[in-house]
Order: structure tokens, then sequence, then C-alpha cells
């Protein structure tokens, strides 16, 4: 099974100082055909003016990931946490049995750009915890870097899901494969350029913010067709 979720689909909420577009329901968008996938439940992709963003507000049971596309974001938590997230970190944050933080831009001239991922832990009332890693270009140059998983492998942070995110920078021409095993199901979100997904006899082109979903299938590709950015989400 292949399914596509065009960009210009998603939900489109501005406020002014925050432009955001939902991959699945949030907030005040609401469709019942796209309440997640698996254990991911939120890709909020957002544009915060210079100087602006979120202040402090609460979360429980959720594992947050903050990817930053362009620009930089500052985040402070209630555990003490105060950190600059820019282009190649990855944050997670467990929210568990509450915390509170806020996000904003970091820069009083230029907007950040990022991605705020949500996926819903394998139990409830854990203890809130924060951990953020670098991963360069390099390392990511057309090749699937895992950058997040359950068991922290590789010098991936942890989430505590059974998933497996990895990034990749893709060169035009460039080609990744990811095999699925039995059971599995994979989303691959796009993040800047465009990729072509292929997927047994079938093939799709998908451009910045569109994203793609497999189930029952063996195997996943995914080229380069410019300068090309991707997540791609293991599941159980």
């Amino acid at each position: 099974m292949l399914r596509v979720r065009r960009s210009e689909e998603r939900g489109d909420a501005r406020h002014g100082w925050l432009h955001s577009r939902h991959t699945f329901s949030f907030a005040g968008y609401w469709d019942p055909r796209h309440m997640g996938f698996r254990s991911l439940r939120v890709i909020n992709e957002d544009r915060v003016d210079p100087g602006a963003g979120f202040p402090r507000h609460p979360h429980r049971d959720m594992e947050i990931l903050s990817y930053v596309v362009d620009g930089a974001l500052e985040h402070a938590d209630t555990l003490g946490t105060g950190s600059v997230i820019r282009p190649g970190d990855v944050q997670r944050m467990s929210a568990g049995r509450g915390i509170a933080h806020s996000e904003y831009n970091a820069s009083r001239d230029e907007p950040v750009h990022f991605l705020q991922i949500w996926i819903i832990p394998r139990e409830d009332g854990l203890d809130p915890t924060y951990e953020q890693r670098h991963f360069s270009d390099e390392d990511k140059r057309d090749r699937l870097r895992l950058v997040a998983s359950a068991d922290g492998r590789d010098g991936s942070v942890v989430v505590h899901q059974d998933v497996a995110l990895y990034a990749s920078l893709l060169s035009p021409g460039a080609r990744v494969t990811h095999g699925l095993a039995e059971g599995r199901g994979a989303w691959a979100q796009i993040v800047r350029g465009r990729v072509r997904a292929s997927v047994g006899d079938s093939s799709v082109e998908l451009r910045a913010g569109d994203a793609i979903a497999i189930e029952h299938e063996a195997e996943l590709s995914l080229e380069g067709l410019d300068e090309a950015e991707l997540l791609l989400f293991d599941l159980g």
C-alpha cells in the first residue's frame, strides 16, 4: 500500500507571527481521515517571525521532536533546560507525566523554519526528559542517517516508542533504499527539494511538504531529483 499526502492538502493555520502547516489534525484543523499514522501523531511545519514564538505551555504523555530547517529555535523548559536548536540538530523532549516549555525564534532579524513532530509514547507517566544531538550534513549525505530510535543506537536520540527516524540529504540522482520488516510501516516526509519514491512497480514524485505512507511492502526507494532533504519514519 502506497498513500500520498500532498503539501497543499494539509491544514493551513496563520496567526500573524506564525504560519503552520498541519500534516495531521491539530488544534483548529480537524480531518478524521488524517489523525496520524501508527504512533506518529503530529507533523507541523512551522515558520515563526523574528523574535516571536510560543510562550511557556504544558505537555504530557507525548514524545516531541523538533527539527530545524532554517534559522534557530530557542528552547527553555521546567527541567531547567535552555538551548538553541539549529539546522542539523534533533531535539527530543519526553513530556511524560508533565512538562512546560517555551519556543522562540532566537533571531531578531530572520525567520525560523522547523518541523515539530509528536509521537505517542509506549506508556504514560514516564519521567520528563530532554535530549539534543547534532548530525552533520556529511553524515546525512546520500544515506539514511538514524537520528532517533527506541534504544539510542548509533548516537541517535532516544524515543520511548518502537520508532526509528532517519534523516537524509540527497544529491540529484542519488538513491537510498529502506527495507521494512513484516508488520511495520513507513512515513517519508519531504522537507525540501524533489524526490521520486518507488515501491515495487509504482513510483510517485514528491515535493517539499509532500509525504508518503507505506504499509504491507518490503522496500521503499527514494531518489533525489534535485537537492533534497527528507525524514523517514519506520514505525511498529
